[in-house]
């Protein structure tokens, strides 16, 4: 069935490349993360309140899926034409009432926010229903917008239902429509045995997304750099930099040296772990403002940013089932992470008092995660030398990560 659709991808070009209308739309993203992260800077007896952590948590998984939807449209069917700049500006200025609605008193703002998340919904629907004309021939395909219009409607129905029910105090509809929209994509692209999507175009998007991510955390980071020059604010400047640094690097060797971007898939998990991935790099941002913050109290911080890190290390780890010669995630590879993961954990539980060697076991540990990516992007490099390439399999097969001698080298 999905061999239909890839063809008719395939037919914009040999490699769908990311256009400049793309980056334009993402800018307004920018504005939603630090509209979305401002959500954590209000503090209620040491922490964050628990209901608005999950305001918090519920608006950065909806955002996300709005760029979601609106990526794989363009990566199946966008052409860079007038409906597209049309249909996406229209978006744009749909989502400055998302971001303005994002506040700690959401009373009055339910309403703006609500439609404009359905109707940025029902948008992006629209677009798959006239998509239906040029493909009147190919039935297989038309199923496929049929029920990707489908899942559209029906998450912007849910998302209306949070108008009339917001005043009970309940996000159950918020939850219900982001979970809706995760399992009825998952169902449609199920049993794909080809690509759905331009794997390369959509990895390149979801880069994109990762990066201008990373542009809050440097102005985040800019923060430690404030104040008169002393040795502490040095100490902690450079920290926080070397830390913002290695989480930069581990996500380039995979974007850069590990993933296959030319691997025939939908491409559906890759964006799924990306959706935690991004949540994880938000809340490291705000976890890092919080280690100089005072008002905070000393459990809740270090607990969020070591809960921050292992998720962060969590989905990149995940992201090597994508990787160019897998080499497995057996026991004996993972072993040493988790037991590095434990140790820091641990030791910046107990040492939660003493900032200065908190943040240097933070340096340490991104560092050792760092290390181990790196390990591994030797292995899945195609232009190593015979002599290193067997030396690394060799290690492999004794670790029993691998069961066999290396090929000769062709």
């Amino acid at each position: 069935m999905f061999e239909d659709l890839r063809a008719a991808v395939s037919a914009h070009g040999d490699e769908k490349k990311v256009e400049y209308l793309e980056l334009i739309y993402d800018l307004i993203f920018v504005y939603i993360i630090g509209r979305n992260n401002s959500l954590l800077h209000h503090v209620e007896s040491g922490f964050v309140s628990p209901g608005l952590f999950l305001v918090y948590v519920l608006c950065t998984l909806a955002i996300i899926q709005i760029w979601n939807f609106s990526t794989y449209y363009i990566n199946m069917f966008g052409r860079n034409g007038v409906r597209d700049h049309v249909f996406l500006f229209i978006n744009m200025y749909l989502l400055y009432y998302i971001g303005e609605g994002i506040r700690v008193h959401w009373a009055g703002f339910e309403l703006q926010f609500s439609a404009a998340w359905a109707l940025i919904l029902i948008n992006i629907g629209v677009q798959y229903l006239i998509e239906l004309r040029n493909h009147r021939d190919e039935p297989d395909i038309c199923r496929i917008i049929k029920r990707m219009a489908g899942i559209l409607f029906g998450e912007a129905a849910l998302v209306l239902l949070i108008i009339p029910t917001y005043r009970l105090g309940t996000p159950v509809f918020i939850l219900a429509a982001i979970l809706f929209g995760i399992a009825a994509t998952f169902a449609v692209g199920r049993g794909s045995r080809t690509e759905l999507l331009d794997f390369n175009h959509l990895s390149e998007r979801a880069m994109l997304y990762v990066v201008f991510t990373f542009g809050e955390m440097i102005i985040i980071t800019a923060a430690y750099f404030e104040g008169p020059l002393s040795l502490s604010s040095v100490y902690f400047s450079l920290m926080v930099f070397l830390i913002v640094v290695a989480l930069f690097l581990s996500y380039e060797l995979l974007y850069n040296r590990i993933i296959d971007r030319e691997m025939k898939t939908t491409g559906l998990v890759y964006m799924l772990i990306h959706i935690f991935l991004i949540f994880a790099m938000n809340n490291l941002t705000t976890a890092l403002e919080f280690m100089r913050n005072e008002q905070i109290s000393l459990w809740p911080k270090t607990l969020f940013l070591v809960a921050s890190f292992v998720l962060f290390y969590l989905c990149l780890i995940a992201m090597l089932r994508y990787a160019k010669r897998s080499m497995g995630l057996c026991w004996r590879f993972l072993l040493p992470i988790l037991v590095l993961t434990a140790l820091f954990a641990a030791a910046m539980l107990l040492l939660r008092g003493h900032m200065y060697l908190n943040i240097a076991l933070s340096v340490l540990y991104v560092y050792a995660m760092f290390a181990r990516i790196y390990i591994y992007s030797r292995f899945t490099e195609g232009d190593l030398d015979r002599h290193s390439n067997n030396i690394i399999y060799k290690n492999l097969v004794r670790c029993g990560c691998r069961d066999a001698e290396p090929e000769p080298e062709k």
